[in-house]
């Protein structure tokens, strides 16, 4: 039996960040993941200013920025008309910027640290038993350890061995298409926009290699859009004056969500980070880094409890991060359904959004509340 202080199942950002935490205060920590090296081609794609300063903690933050586009503003629009202009570049902080990355890239400079701290990932390993502390995985191999972390996304296996529910609102979920691609626009390279539309929201999300990430919300998405699918998207949300044309389909696939806090974050040694504790809209981009912040505070409180000899420690995380998670996913939610009122109901919501735009107060109030500063310990 294979013996750990910490087992972490999932090797995405959100595991990775919360081994790299434990690996540099000492901590033996094993990371479990069942896709190969280099296979993920997720759909996160930005990172924030408190995340970045989540991320300094572990010395990540400046390799990170090193390869990332560096976005001073945020814009909600509704085709070529501006709602919300949102500057990041006045914020109190070192990183006053949302920064434009590839998860890959995140992942990468993640575990290049964990490695250089003498962490390690076993995979392909596929966890198909959680007992207590004790993981099983699909070759009959058996590991034990002090506690578990479930970072292994919204399907968690963890959570559900753990016997945590996911309570379901009784609303739909949502869908949605996502790829990469080339295009001719001149919408700008260096800025998020969100654009809101009667068919649904869609986010325009410059990345480093010139390509662009396109996530639109669609009732029934294909399993792989074709160039044709996601320039109808473009041309029915997006800029009306100066059309935005795909000319090349670098990779694509959809996704579904729905709005949920786990129902816990702790059952005795197990706990809970990232999308396996919650999950929402990616509307404002908040998903994988609420859930970098879970990693790097439940990283802290695994080492303390292990130092200290006490579960106070994880006592305190399992009841902060809920209600930071609530209110993340209230704040996307807010940002979805706006994005798609009614037809008659469309200029009345500009109306007021222009008009609060104008308010200095509100647009620093947002640019706080996006970054994640607001979430920052007083």
């Amino acid at each position: 039996m294979t013996t750990s202080d910490v087992i972490v199942v999932g090797a995405g950002p959100v595991g990775l960040a919360t081994a790299v935490t434990l690996a540099q205060n000492g901590i033996d920590v094993t990371v479990l993941d069942r896709q190969r090296e280099g296979a993920n081609t997720s759909r996160a794609a930005v990172v924030h200013a408190r995340t970045l300063e989540v991320l300094d903690t572990l010395g990540v933050a400046d390799p990170l920025v090193a390869r990332g586009i560096r976005s001073g503003r945020f814009t909600i629009r509704d085709r070529d008309r501006i709602l919300v202009p949102v500057d990041f570049t006045s914020l109190p902080t070192r990183y006053p910027f949302a920064l434009m990355v590839p998860q890959p890239v995140t992942e990468a400079i993640l575990l290049e640290r964990l490695i250089a701290l003498g962490g390690r990932v076993q995979r392909p390993t596929t966890v198909v038993g959680v007992t207590g502390s004790t993981v099983h995985t699909s070759d009959g191999t058996v590991l034990h350890a002090r506690y578990v972390v479930g970072a292994d996304g919204m399907h968690s296996t963890v959570r559900k061995q753990a016997g945590i529910a996911y309570p379901d609102d009784g609303r739909p979920g949502q869908s949605f298409s996502l790829a990469d691609v080339h295009v001719r626009s001149a919408l700008p390279r260096d800025e998020v926009v969100l654009f809101f539309s009667g068919s649904g929201m869609l986010v325009w999300a410059p990345l480093p290699d010139g390509t662009v990430r396109i996530v639109a919300e669609v009732l029934d998405p294909p399993e792989r859009p074709a160039i044709g699918h996601l320039q109808q998207l473009l041309d029915q949300r997006g800029p009306l004056r100066d059309r935005s044309v795909v000319t090349d389909l670098v990779w694509g696939s959809r996704f579904r969500v729905h709005h949920q806090v786990a129902a816990a974050f702790r059952a005795g040694p197990v706990l809970l980070a990232g999308d396996a504790g919650h999950v929402h809209s990616p509307a404002g981009g908040q998903g994988m880094n609420l859930g970098l912040q879970d990693a790097v505070a439940l990283g802290q409180a695994l080492t303390d409890a292990l130092r200290q000899g006490t579960e106070q420690p994880l006592d305190a995380y399992a009841a902060a991060r809920p209600p930071v998670a609530r209110e993340v996913v209230r704040f996307a939610d807010r940002l979805t359904r706006l994005a798609t009122v009614p037809a008659l109901a469309r200029m009345p919501r500009n109306t007021v959004l222009r008009t609060l735009a104008g308010n200095g107060r509100f647009r620093r109030a947002l640019a706080r509340r996006l970054s994640g500063l607001v979430y920052r310990p007083t």
